[in-house]
């Protein structure tokens, strides 16, 4: 099971820790990764701007993955969906896929289709599968309540994206709880992080931000949970900012799910690089499930 890793241009500038978790969680998961030098922005942040130019970005790098026969998966749930749109909008209209292939041919790379674009949390459900997964949490967690944020270009559109129900999701949450984890509910999960408004309209995004994460830690959540980017980044990086511009300090620290896995498969701290988050997660090992010691048979009882 090998897949064409798609990392983006955000996580090896501001997450790279995002990168080096869901590398350690599935090679323990036995889940091979391509590195094909070539890739280059997905595409996302023309798609408002300029749609072929969008679609074309998108095309090149779906043309080197199916070059090397592979299909790709992504981290960021931005390049997921714009992979996705793109792979769409390319099969549906063939005068488009043409127009695009005869400038994808100065590269000799063509693109007709071939491969599905994936996220890693379709992976890691889907293909790896829910049960081979439970086999390998070794240090499952306990008592610890996980808010998880499953991120707008995941869900919508739903007919093209195909991640889940756009409505009651669940993959995300069965997920989460095979770390031992319980997945609470709160009635802010489907809304927006803030990320597409932060350098647009900074006090927006920082409210709606703000916004999640109050109705979280109400719900009764330790810790919030992401799979995507720029999620993540709105949740750790902008709750600083959050804090420090606002004079506030009810900051409810987010937890990149590869690390959360990662940390109930038994892989350390640093192996996940969980001190590269701003907001600090030392505490989150003091879930883990601690089993009661044995109670030792009376001596009467053993000797009898």
């Amino acid at each position: 099971m090998n897949y064409a890793l798609f990392v983006g241009c955000q996580i090896p500038a501001h997450l790279t820790q995002y990168e080096i978790s869901a590398r350690a969680v599935l090679a323990k998961l036995g889940v091979g990764v391509v590195d094909v030098k070539q890739f280059s922005c997905c595409g996302y942040p023309v798609r408002n701007l300029d749609v072929k130019t969008s679609v074309l970005f998108a095309a090149r790098n779906l043309a080197l993955a199916a070059r090397e026969n592979l299909q790709v998966m992504t981290l960021c749930k931005c390049c997921f969906g714009n992979l996705k749109k793109a792979e769409h909008l390319l099969k549906e209209d063939s005068s488009l896929r043409a127009e695009i292939n005869e400038i994808l041919q100065r590269e000799a790379l063509s693109y007709e289709g071939e491969g599905e674009v994936k996220h890693l949390l379709s992976v890691l459900f889907h293909e790896v599968g829910l049960d081979a997964i439970k086999k390998k949490v070794v240090r499952p967690f306990a008592d610890v309540n996980i808010a998880t944020h499953y991120g707008c270009h995941a869900l919508r559109p739903s007919k093209i994206v195909a991640f889940d129900d756009p409505v009651a999701p669940s993959l995300f949450d069965q997920l989460v709880e095979l770390t031992g984890a319980t997945s609470i509910y709160w009635p802010a999960q489907l809304e927006c992080c803030g990320g597409p408004l932060l350098g647009i309209n900074d006090e927006l995004s920082m409210d709606l931000t703000e916004k999640k994460r109050a109705d979280a830690k109400q719900h009764g959540a330790h810790y919030l949970c992401a799979a995507c980017t720029y999620c993540q980044i709105q949740f750790d990086a902008v709750q600083q900012m959050i804090s420090s511009s606002r004079g506030t300090n009810h900051e409810l620290a987010s937890i990149l799910y590869p690390q959360l896995l990662g940390l109930s498969m038994g892989l350390e701290a640093r192996a996940l690089g969980l001190e590269l988050n701003q907001l600090s997660l030392d505490t989150i090992e003091d879930f883990y499930f601690v089993p009661e010691p044995e109670e030792e048979e009376p001596e009467e009882a053993a000797e009898a």
